[in-house]
């Protein structure tokens, strides 16, 4: 595809691969309700033509799938360089463009996916012929997720894949949109839902019946009720821009009519765990509660209601990978501008806990921009990005194992 753009700016090269290759990225729909299959064989084909052992792990309906690529040895841990293919939709009538054609309009290249988090992928294959050409020392893992707006749901897979190499890798970079600042902490999450049931009839014998809307307002205020007690309690890590945990119902559903008792309904509420903290116990108590205080009375006058939980995803936080040697082996070449740590989520906890690869945040873009009409990314963001990857070549191709 040929990237459209207003003017024909005289990038450098290495900018203007990186962009061509966004636009590439673009280009394939991979709405998470979608799947993303043409473009990891897009990619597939592009770092396999260049030498790099291909790697796709599917799910089980083989619309989607994960990529690993490695370049270099295979006896030594190396680094992975990491994202996802997925996007979040592009609905909004606010578009300005076609939010799958990328355009470029004054020094920022537009379209779904543009900074989350295609445009770090578009840099890593900008650099993937100078990686092949290399004589490194240590190997490198492109590793492409799909479903990642959706909780995470690919990287686990990746995860483990890595960590059952002969010799796993040693460090990873993820590359959400960080506008080049090194992020070095991400909050976890549980997303649960709710599902009430009581009993129905008209709303003028409601004393007879199980009200689930209000047992469901009952439990919500629980929740915003624990809440209340991260933002007291703690526990507490200030580099967070919201410090602490969080916890709050996101969505409801529930009633018939305005003049019948309902019998169902459900909701939505997540927690979100900073890294000293268990937040599987925080769960697991606050849904005892519950069934202790709400669950068994409702059970107490009719038989059957109650109030049942589905856990919809979780992923881990991210915690502190600047004391591990994976990281320190690569220091220097960490950008100087540190970034805190960040409330939103990303495959670094996975990278973390399943596959024991200390991770940071790095990339190119900023987070402001993500799931919002009119995305974009700074091409000055690409160009740098790209520096990045290719200074870590140098130290790989400098350096003997």
């Amino acid at each position: 595809m040929t990237l459209q753009s207003e003017t024909k700016p005289a990038a450098p090269d290495r900018q203007a691969s990186a962009a061509q290759h966004l636009s590439d990225l673009i280009a394939f729909d991979t709405v998470s309700r979608n799947g993303n299959r043409p473009l990891i064989d897009h990619m597939a084909d592009y770092l396999g033509a260049l030498g790099a052992r291909i790697t796709i792990l599917p799910d089980e309906t083989g619309a989607k799938a994960n990529l690993v690529a490695a370049f270099g040895p295979e006896d030594v841990g190396g680094m992975v360089w990491s994202g996802h293919t997925d996007v979040v939709p592009a609905d909004e009538p606010e578009w300005q463009s076609d939010p799958f054609k990328a355009e470029i309009r004054g020094g920022r290249l537009y379209g779904r996916g543009a900074c989350d988090m295609k445009g770090f992928a578009a840099c890593a294959m900008a650099v993937a012929p100078k990686l092949a050409a290399a004589s490194l020392s240590r190997p490198v893992y492109f590793c492409f997720s799909y479903d990642e707006e959706v909780g995470c749901l690919g990287a686990p897979a990746i995860a483990r894949h890595l960590a059952a190499l002969p010799v796993p890798p040693e460090f990873a970079i993820i590359g959400e949109p960080s506008m080049m600042q090194l992020v070095t902490g991400q909050k976890g999450k549980i997303a649960m839902r709710a599902h009430v049931t009581g009993t129905s009839g008209h709303s003028s014998f409601v004393p007879e019946h199980v009200n689930a809307i209000e047992y469901a307002a009952r439990a919500i205020a629980m929740i915003s009720e624990r809440g209340k007690r991260y933002e007291t309690e703690g526990p507490f890590d200030p580099d967070f821009t919201v410090p602490h945990a969080t916890m709050l119902a996101t969505m409801i559903d529930g009633g018939v009519a305005t003049n019948v008792t309902p019998d169902s309904c459900s909701f939505t509420f997540e927690l979100r765990s900073i890294a000293d903290m268990d937040p599987e116990a925080d769960m697991a108590e606050l849904l005892a509660r519950i069934e202790a205080e709400l669950g068994r009375e409702m059970a107490a006058k009719t038989e059957g209601t109650g109030i049942a939980f589905e856990r919809i995803f979780a992923y881990p936080p991210m915690g502190e990978a600047r004391n591990t040697a994976g990281y320190a082996r690569y220091a220097r070449l960490m950008p100087e501008a540190w970034g805190g740590k960040v409330s939103y989520g990303s495959e670094g906890g996975i990278f973390e806990q399943t596959g024991g690869i200390p991770s940071v945040i790095v990339g190119p873009g900023s987070i402001e921009q993500a799931h919002k009409p009119n995305e974009f990314v700074d091409l000055d963001q690409l160009d740098a990005c790209v520096a990045f990857l290719e200074s870590i070549l140098a130290e790989l191709c400098a350096n003997p194992a």
